[in-house]
């Protein structure tokens, strides 16, 4: 096999050109078809949508976003989708990216790894651990939550291919009712594989479809959800570990936000769609917040960049927001973001009642707030403040 390594001085590496890298992370969807028809999905088009498949990225589009992303700086690209293993030309794309000396993180249901794939990575490791999302450890339970005869026979055998030739992979579930009462069963399973170094992670409050595209497939979604009390429960299984680790968090991260909507890393990285489309992360879809990377002449990555930086400076505007978020010491804590607001209302500053309800649920359970409070009422505040005081200094 060729050999996919240039050794080249530090002086002619691009990265030592810059102190700071200009992009920090790259997403790219490579599509949004998948050979699975998950109930809880908040993307997935038939594998055989041929209308999709023909807008997407062509082979050359996605590297010319590839080597431009490497000339910002950037070390790892994640191929998501979908399923981006559907993508005919995911090998060619997969060595490219290697040889820019980009390291790829791939999101996968694994059932589309083939033998010749697996010795790929093999040969010409992706220096991240693979990730898979496995639904079931029967077939019954799997196929339940997948939608397709064969997945389940399937995902064993990509899991088997990469487990013979040795290619570090992590594994995590999506909590759904078909296969919630295997949660013990898989977690001992998940303990033999060679690269797990923690517990599994689930997703337990699913996001809806952030493309906004079908109210039906909301609903599912909507109805699949844990109530926030179930949260809690899977959530403190290991009441004493989540304590401690809810206690470091709580005093490193959480406070009262202000009216600024923007609070996290989005607008430093970039999530590319399967058509070219570039947001500041994967979940916000406002057209405000998206720039055509294929009509962008020059530099369309470093432009997107420039355009999302000066969104650091957007305010919430809806009074329900800064009556409530705005004020609230939860923040942290919540997962109420300008990318939920968008997928449950079209905005980017409503509040998810959800999102809250669990928030709250979880301050309740820890101690931070009685039975009847809020975290955005001042006595609340001022409870927190003072707790947060005193434990500083204790952990």
């Amino acid at each position: 096999m060729n050999s996919y390594v240039t050794k080249i001085s530090p002086g002619q590496a691009q990265l030592w050109k810059n102190k700071q890298p200009l992009l920090t992370r790259l997403d790219i969807e490579l599509t949004e078809r998948c050979n699975n028809n998950c109930i809880h999905c908040c993307i997935n088009l038939p594998a055989d949508d041929i209308r999709a498949k023909e807008q997407e990225l062509t082979t050359a589009e996605v590297k010319e976003i590839l080597k431009e992303a490497a000339s910002l700086g950037c070390l790892t690209v994640r191929f998501t989708g979908g399923e981006p293993l559907l993508r005919e030309d995911f090998a060619e794309l997969y060595l490219f990216a290697r040889k820019l000396g980009l390291k790829v993180l791939l999101f996968t249901n694994v059932t589309l790894i083939t033998l010749r794939l697996a010795e790929l990575f093999a040969c010409i490791p992706p220096l991240e651990k693979i990730e898979i999302s496995v639904y079931g450890m029967k077939r019954r339970s799997y196929e339940a939550v997948t939608r397709i005869p064969g997945s389940f026979e399937a995902a064993w055998r990509g899991i088997n291919l990469l487990l013979e030739k040795k290619i570090p992979f992590v594994v995590k579930s999506a909590l759904l009712p078909p296969n919630k009462d295997e949660m013990e069963e898989f977690e001992t399973w998940a303990s033999t594989i060679p690269w797990m170094d923690k517990p599994p992670s689930y997703s337990i409050f699913f996001d809806l479809r952030n493309r906004r595209d079908n109210a039906d497939k909301n609903a599912l979604i909507a109805s699949l959800r844990l109530t926030p009390q179930e949260g809690l429960a899977v959530l403190t299984r290991d009441a004493e570990k989540y304590r401690k680790e809810m206690l470091e968090f709580g005093a490193k991260f959480m406070g009262t936000p202000g009216d600024l909507l923007f609070r996290c890393g989005a607008g430093k990285g970039l999530c590319i769609d399967a058509y070219g489309r570039a947001q500041p992360c994967m979940g916000v879809r406002a057209p405000e917040l998206t720039v055509d990377v294929l009509k962008t002449g020059g530099s369309p990555l470093q432009a997107a960049l420039e355009r999302f930086s000066r969104m650091r400076e957007m305010r919430a505007t809806n009074p329900d927001y800064l009556k409530r978020c705005a004020v609230c010491f939860l923040k942290g804590l919540c997962e109420q973001c300008p990318a939920k607001s968008w997928a449950e209302h079209g905005t980017l500053d409503t509040p998810v009642e959800y999102l809250c309800d669990v928030a709250h649920a979880q301050a309740r359970w820890i101690g931070w707030l009685g039975p009847n409070e809020f975290g955005w009422e001042r006595a609340s505040q001022e409870k927190y403040i003072e707790w947060k005081g005193r434990n500083r200094a204790t952990l």
